[in-house]
């Protein structure tokens, strides 16, 4: 493909592009969908029905109708097998994520293909061997990671794609734990 021909696809492709980015800002209140995984934020609230938490970025990602909150973490499996968590993880983040549910997505490249719950006494494991390295060390933990693999494992599935790779809702409030 030529450099002139991309480019044409590429504004064929754009006003698309425009409707996706208007529609996160109205639903999600996403700026960017380029910016911190903001198209695929804004499909992971959809198909849970959760709502996006704008006011911090050291708070929790998102919260359902009853005000509960949630960590949202997604992982490309093209890219890496294991969610990413905080580049400064320490013990006053420890104990905010031990206050709620995780909610995983797993993509392969764009594609939504299964999103997993978690409750805090399920990645207890991982607080532990966090604390424990923060205690040893007297430092903060950069990014550690919680492996796909334990995910697929021990979380609740909530959404699996279908056939086509459509979205539906799969609303988190209606799961049991």
């Amino acid at each position: 493909m030529t450099n002139k021909e991309a480019i044409d696809r590429l504004n064929e492709l754009f006003p698309y592009i425009r409707e996706y980015q208007k529609l996160a800002r109205e639903v999600a209140n996403i700026e960017d969908i380029f910016q911190d995984n903001g198209g695929k934020l804004l499909q992971v609230l959809l198909v849970t029905e959760l709502q996006n938490l704008t006011d911090s970025r050291e708070g929790n990602d998102a919260v359902d109708t009853n005000g509960v909150e949630y960590e949202l973490k997604s992982v490309n499996t093209q890219l890496t097998k294991s969610f990413s968590t905080n580049h400064h993880l320490n013990g006053k983040i420890i104990d905010k994520y031990r206050q709620v549910d995780w909610v995983f997505a797993v993509y392969d490249d764009i594609e939504l293909l299964e999103i997993y719950l978690m409750t805090p006494a399920m990645l207890e494991p991982f607080y532990r061997k966090w604390q424990k390295q923060l205690d040893e060390t007297g430092k903060d933990l950069n990014n550690p990671k919680i492996p796909l693999k334990y995910v697929c494992e021990n979380g609740i599935l909530v959404f699996s794609h279908n056939d086509d790779y459509s979205l539906f809702p799969a609303p988190i409030t209606n799961i049991a734990k």
